[in-house]
């Protein structure tokens, strides 16, 4: 699946991957997908916790090598 931006939050810990989620997503519009790159592990319930709230999906999520990959469409 192809997302619209991407976004490399690797090595930062909670908030910050949560704080350049949004200001990413902001940037997008409805319907668009952002892919999110990060390696805290926080981030499995924040991230997703995140979307839920403000209305977008997560579309995927995966973890490759300690790294977790995350599709969220914009609502």
């Amino acid at each position: 699946m192809m997302s619209n931006l991407q976004l490399d939050a690797k090595g930062l810990s909670c908030p910050m991957p949560i704080v350049k989620t949004k200001k990413a997503m902001d940037t997008l519009v409805t319907g668009e997908i952002l892919e999110v790159q990060v390696t805290d592990k926080g981030a499995l319930a924040d991230i997703p916790a995140w979307a839920k709230a403000g209305g977008h999906v997560i579309l995927d999520q995966s973890e490759v090598a300690g790294v977790i990959t995350f599709l969220i469409q914009k609502a």
